[in-house]
This record gives C-alpha cells, sequence and structure tokens, in this order.
C-alpha cells in the first residue's frame, strides 16, 4: 500500500506527498509556517533540497517562504530568481513556481521579464486551478502596470472582476 496526502505548498498549489522522511519534512515546514516560524520552516526546506536539489515542490515552497519572510529585500527576490532559473511550464507546481519567480523579478524591477515569465506560465491551463490562473493574471495586470502598459493592466483586472469580483483588491483597482 502506498499512502499520500495533498499539502497546501502554497495558497495557489497543492501537492501529493508521501508518507516518508520527505513528506514529513514539508508537513513540519506547512506547520512552521502556519505559526510564523519561518526560520525553522526555511531550515527544513534546505534540509530537504540537500536531498532532492531539483524538486520543484521544495523549490517552490523555498520560494514562497522566502519572498514571504524577507518581505521586500533584493537578496530574496534574487534568490528566488536563481531557484526557478530553466523552469518550464510543465506542471501546476512549474506555473507557480514561474509566479514566483515573476514577483521576485518585479521586486528586482524587472517587470518585462516578469511579463514574460507570467505570459508562459499562463500558455498552459490545463491542470491548473482557478486560484492559480487568478494569481498569475492578476500579477501580470502589476507587471502591465509596472510597464506603464495601462489598458492591457486593466483589460487583464477587468477579465478578473468578471470572474471573481471580490478577488484582493481587482475592485479597488478599477475604480469600483
Amino acid at each position: 500500500i502506498a499512502l499520500s496526502l495533498m499539502l497546501a505548498i502554497t495558497d495557489e498549489v497543492a501537492a501529493a506527498v508521501s508518507c516518508n522522511r520527505e513528506g514529513a519534512l514539508l508537513g513540519l515546514v506547512e506547520a512552521y509556517q502556519q505559526l510564523g516560524r519561518l526560520e525553522e520552516a526555511i531550515a527544513c526546506l534546505e534540509t530537504l533540497r540537500g536531498m532532492h536539489p531539483d524538486d520543484p515542490v521544495i523549490r517552490l515552497s523555498l520560494c514562497e517562504l522566502l519572498l514571504e519572510r524577507d518581505g521586500d529585500t533584493k537578496d530574496a527576490a534574487k534568490r528566488v530568481v536563481y531557484l526557478t532559473q530553466g523552469i518550464e511550464n510543465e506542471s501546476a507546481i512549474h506555473a507557480a513556481l514561474l509566479l514566483y519567480k515573476a514577483r521576485a523579478l518585479r521586486r528586482l524591477g524587472l517587470s518585462e521579464a516578469a511579463k514574460e515569465a507570467l505570459t508562459m506560465a499562463l500558455r498552459r491551463r490545463k491542470g491548473r486551478s482557478e486560484e492559480l490562473l487568478r494569481a498569475l493574471r492578476y500579477e501580470r495586470a502589476l507587471a502591465f502596470e509596472d510597464l506603464g502598459r495601462k489598458a492591457q493592466a486593466r483589460r487583464e483586472l477587468e477579465r478578473l472582476y468578471a470572474e471573481a469580483p471580490d478577488y484582493l483588491d481587482v475592485a479597488e483597482r478599477l475604480g469600483l
């Protein structure tokens, strides 16, 4: 019998986790995060990353925590860009990695690169949750705003509002 559990890795993505040491550490990471103990969570992820350096779930969780812990620091953003290098849009986990890459790129003032990462992530929709697709479109709208492309940003925000009028600050950004 092989048992696995679905574990929310980010607000947008969940992953199947095996009942083994790696799965237990990932569960511990999420528990630490819920308790606001981000240093311990990141330490667990660094241990996991040492064991599985290319695992996209581990990389995604680490990207989320780095951006959450360090806010707007450029060091965290640079580390996230490093962790997401070479990512292609192969799965929902990879699309979420592209979302975090884009957030980091925007924090570094690289909004054009962020827009390109988000456009790549939005090319495939099959197997992606509605929450992930909304987050990708919202982040792309912000990248368009950063680039001064107000009409494209507004079009993206209007689509989001039509689909989910209470999503983040979309109504406020639209002046509603």
